[in-house]
């Protein structure tokens, strides 16, 4: 097999061809590593390989029935641990981090039969819609190395549209599947709180606002991902019924009805929105209204405002929790110039927030949910912009260090009010370009993300769809459709995919 017709193959394809003995797994790992090399210099998408062991895996595997046996996957630097492999999270302070086991869900990835090649970089503890850590430096995105290619997974987004892997595990706090899916133009799915494995150890991610799963070229690889990873954990604290069927089948089924279907390109937080953004719901939209559902522009309501404060809020009580607990295991106070301003900041403000309002925040997380199922029961789908711009260039969103300094200046300064004003100042401009990810994360809605639109500067951007709690089949069964149709971008004018 040539590198070009490795790039076109999705994970799907690379089983079925694996089980046909028509390439080897030794094979295919190779490939991705050689497409690997061409393009890490450019992109900067891993932070470590394990070459060695993953072809002394990829020739002791037993191809047999599990769905992806042989194929190779890169994880995420952050909850995806490998044992006896390095976990930063791209912090300076776990550079030398070596995991000591399998994380649950990349268990449930081997048991899969896939071959782990290596990680991808993130953003520090995964907190930004970028990925420019300063331990790696910056990802940069296959379309143009001039912008990002989002985060927090971003390395993931990176490695899967420029061809080193079909499919590559990622995580979504608030986004980070389906921010880089839209500046990517990959098919990017957040599951259900509750759906896909955590811990061991970990009953939560962020109070449920956090998920693993995975990015993907095409919809039946993360329906069958959906097949594979969905669990239920008697440790978890949240869980989610076990579908009763097989995703990557039941996607291919029509609707029995028409669907009503909502949709906003306003700005929850009083934000500009591009008209690329708005381009690409109206693509989706009127396409829907062709196919015969009833289409309506409808707000859903909600304080989008007040949604984001409490979940930096949320960030703030994690982040200090996690400085607290290093500076444990290092026997050291840890300090601003051992973390980036984002983690300094959210650091400060945590330690003077009080048990009653971290809970009084975590709370309004119900109602937001509340407010969601009543919208459901009147329409299907939520359809947004998954983000409200096209991808920003490197280093837009990072502040200057000036700016750093200030910051820091004002957090010791100021109040508790205050810290959380400034800390919602500190990202606003990050926010702009994603205001419409978070609802899903603290609701615990499935959403996904569709590539549906090219700029005239030839880069994609997504329009997101949310559903209620449980449907990502209803979800997938839309995004197969979409796929098959003329408003899928997909890798069109990619020059990784068009050289």
């Amino acid at each position: 097999m040539d590198l070009n017709t490795y790039k076109t193959l999705d994970a799907t394809d690379m089983a079925q061809l694996i089980k046909r003995k028509e390439v080897s797994p030794r094979e295919l790992v190779e490939l991705s590593y050689k497409q690997l090399e061409t393009v890490q210099p450019e992109l900067n998408v891993v932070t470590h390989v394990r070459k060695e062991r993953a072809l002394i895996e990829a020739d002791h595997i037993k191809v047999n029935d599990l769905p992806f046996s042989g194929v190779p996957i890169l994880l995420k630097d952050a909850s995806q641990a490998l044992a006896n492999e390095p976990l930063t999270s791209g912090s300076r302070l776990l550079q030398k981090t070596i995991a000591t086991h399998d994380s649950n869900f990349v268990k449930k990835i081997r048991e899969g039969g896939f071959i782990v090649t290596g990680h991808t970089a993130t953003p520090e503890f995964g907190l930004k819609n970028i990925t420019e850590p300063v331990l790696y430096g910056p990802t940069r995105n296959p379309w143009d190395v001039n912008h990002s290619p989002g985060g927090s997974s971003g390395g993931s987004a990176a490695a899967v549209a420029s061809g080193v892997v079909p499919i590559a595990g990622a995580s979504d706090g608030g986004g980070s599947i389906r921010i880089p899916a839209s500046f990517t133009g990959l098919f990017g799915l957040k599951p259900t709180r509750g759906r896909t494995p955590v811990g061991p150890n970990v009953g939560r991610q962020w109070h449920g606002a956090a998920i693993d799963f995975v990015l993907s070229r095409s919809v039946r690889d993360s329906a069958a991902m959906l097949d594979l990873l969905q669990v239920v954990e008697r440790a978890a604290a949240f869980q989610t019924p076990l579908f009763d069927g097989i995703y990557a089948d039941d996607m291919l089924r029509d609707f029995d009805r028409p669907l009503r279907i909502a949709f906003s390109t306003k700005s929850p937080v009083d934000t500009p929105v591009s008209e690329d953004a708005i381009k690409a719901v109206k693509k989706i939209t009127k396409w829907l209204a062709s196919e015969g559902h009833y289409v309506e522009e409808k707000d859903n309501g909600i304080d989008g405002i007040a949604l984001m404060k409490d979940y930096i809020l949320m960030n703030c009580g994690e982040i200090s929790k996690v400085i607290t607990q290093m500076e444990r295991n290092k026997n050291r106070q840890i300090t601003a110039s051992d973390v980036e301003i984002e983690t300094w900041l959210l650091n400060v403000a945590g330690q003077s927030i009080s048990a009653a309002e971290f809970s009084t925040s975590l709370s309004s997380w119900d109602d937001l949910a509340q407010q969601m199922i009543e919208f459901h029961q009147t329409y299907d789908f939520y359809i947004t912009p998954t983000s409200a711009f096209t991808a920003p260039e490197i280093g837009e969103l990072t502040h200057s260090d000036d700016k750093q300094r200030e910051y820091i200046e004002r957090i010791h300064a100021s109040n508790q009010e205050e810290q959380q004003e400034l800390i919602y100042e500190m990202f606003l401009r990050g926010v702009t370009y994603t205001p419409y990810s978070p609802l899903a994360n603290l609701t615990g809605q499935p959403a996904i993300s569709l590539p549906i639109h090219l700029s005239d500067k030839g880069l994609p951007i997504g329009v997101q769809v949310m559903a209620n709690k449980g449907l990502e089949n209803e979800l997938l069964k839309l995004a197969d459709k979409v796929e098959q149709s003329d408003l899928w971008v997909g890798m069109k004018g990619n020059r990784y995919f068009n050289s």
